[in-house]
């Protein structure tokens, strides 16, 4: 048996039996502690990049718990263990999760080190990390109902974690009633489709799926739960509190695993196809409602993060308003139904980084100065590096060239004017306003008269992460095609595919 066969369920593992252990080494020492934590983070991080390798390379991999054969899925005909399933899709999100947790978990080691439960809140971190790579890999359904039960109560405890506010506490309530309303959809949807075919998996089911008025309400419901987790509009109301409240590197977190339960949106609007191009029409639709009321929002905002959070709301419009078009072409999106869904899947990783920097920026101003309003002013003349990396967040979140944003918006733009110039058109004007937005944040915490008021030095491993991230956002920017022809174009064929990723069960 070679690494890379068991690269599926390691990438799950390796976290999940971390999460137990640092409490325990924790009791022993602080910085063995911290030494294990990111051991674990590099080594799923490592099986990430293997296992993208592999996939995009040789083809979709399967792994059957507790069979003799890991690739051995249907021995009676259908489905009878749980099964992970990995394309170019997948691994692509997998890749995403494992390095945005690694890298939020070093921006960690100072800026939560004065607090003293670190065990619980490494612990909870990688428990985060195990919820959002199950919900990402699993192949069956009840199995992305539990790990997206361990992704909403982690995320929950993470939200609250500064619990001597009262406003983080009723933000962490709000956000566990949300996930469970949103989990006993998913609980019911999966209850009804069993129901009438014996199977849980997903391919499976796919492949048999007759869609008859049950399987269009199961549908409804999944539809309904993720678009609740992800923070699209109608259903955004938890998004602010909860990103607002939460330590900021948590907010990372946060974005991360909405954006992972858009992954799972997406792949049950392509293997299931009830009505293909309706629901690409709702969605283009909720995604300019998105763009409109996050960027809105975010205009009266006088929180930092909380500002960011709209901007996040509208980001995520971005997306949805680029898969969505794609969508109104399936089940064969050729031209620009094949562009706005690359554009949109290239979105969701310059989301990541965009927005990811914004929040550890956001981060270090309330680690410097303990505010998160913007009534700051000033920072610039002590803090220039952390001016520039604001600079290159708002460039990139606002799709200015040579930023990341800029390539990625792009071809949401161009594709999204073929199905209707209108969309692309408050698409275009969302980007404006948001800029106008970031100019007046940068104006206010950065410019004017020295800030008179003693600043903390913000320690070398913070300035690192934010440096990596605008790194990759200029690399990005200025050499888009290699992401996209590498990464990007494997990952929106995989998804406009379904047909490969049944077969590969059945």
């Amino acid at each position: 048996m070679t690494l890379i066969e068991h690269a599926p369920i390691l990438l799950i593992a390796i976290p999940l039996l971390a999460a137990f252990l640092t409490p325990i080494v924790g009791r022993v020492n602080s910085l063995l502690r911290n030494f294990e934590m990111i051991i674990a983070l590099i080594s799923t991080e490592f099986l990430a990049i293997l296992l993208s390798y592999d996939v995009i390379r040789n083809g979709i991999r399967t792994y059957t718990l507790g069979a003799e054969i890991p690739g051995l899925t249907s021995p009676a005909g259908f489905p009878v263990r749980i099964i992970l399933e990995v394309d170019a899709m997948n691994a692509f999100i997998s890749l995403i999760a494992s390095s945005i947790t690694l890298i939020v978990a070093i921006y960690c080691l100072n800026f939560m080190k004065e607090q003293r439960i670190l065990d619980k809140f490494y612990t909870l971190l990688l428990l985060l990390l195990t919820g959002m790579l199950g919900l990402t890999l699993t192949g069956d359904f009840f199995n992305l109902f539990v790990f997206l039960e361990i992704l909403s109560v982690s995320s929950a405890a993470l939200i609250a974690f500064y619990v001597q506010r009262g406003e983080a506490l009723e933000s962490a309530f709000k956000y566990m009633v949300i996930s469970s309303v949103g989990a006993l959809m998913v609980l019911f949807a999966i209850g009804l489709l069993y129901g009438q075919y014996d199977l849980l998996n997903m391919a499976a089911i796919a492949d048999s799926i007759q869609g008859s008025f049950l399987d269009k309400v199961a549908l409804t419901l999944l539809i309904s739960a993720f678009l609740l987790k992800a923070g699209s509009v109608p259903v955004h109301m938890w998004k602010p509190d909860a990103y607002g409240e939460a330590p900021a590197p948590v907010s990372v977190l946060l974005l991360t695993s909405a954006l992972i339960s858009l992954y799972v949106l997406f792949r049950i609007f392509t293997i299931f196809a009830i009505n293909p191009v309706l629901l690409g029409w709702i969605l283009a639709i909720l995604g300019i409602l998105s763009i409109f009321l996050g960027v809105s929002m975010a205009l009266i905002q006088n929180n930092l993060q909380r500002l960011i959070a709209y901007s996040g709301i509208a980001e995520i419009g971005y997306i949805i308003l680029g898969v969505g078009s794609g969508l109104v072409e399936f089940p064969s999106p050729t031209g620009f139904g094949f562009t706005a869904i690359s554009g949109g899947l290239f979105h969701i990783l310059n989301d990541t980084l965009d927005l990811g920097l914004l929040f550890l920026i956001a981060g270090a101003i309330f680690y410097i100065t303990g505010k998160r309003d913007l009534s700051i002013g000033g920072l610039a003349h002590s803090q220039p590096t952390l001016a520039v990396f604001f600079l290159i967040g708002m460039g990139a979140v606002s799709g200015l060239p040579p930023f990341n944003g800029f390539a990625s918006k792009l071809m949401i733009y161009e594709s999204v004017y073929y199905l209707n110039p209108l969309l692309a058109i408050i698409g275009i004007l969302g980007s404006i306003l948001m800029l106008a937005i970031f100019v007046k944040v940068f104006s206010a915490i950065f410019l004017g008269i020295p800030y008179d008021k003693e600043l903390r030095k913000i320690p070398g491993s913070m300035l690192a992460v934010m440096g990596i991230l605008a790194l990759s956002i200029i690399f990005i920017g200025l050499f888009p095609n290699l992401v996209l022809e590498s990464i990007i174009t494997p990952a929106t064929k995989a998804l406009i595919n379904p047909k490969n990723y049944i077969e590969a069960i059945l």
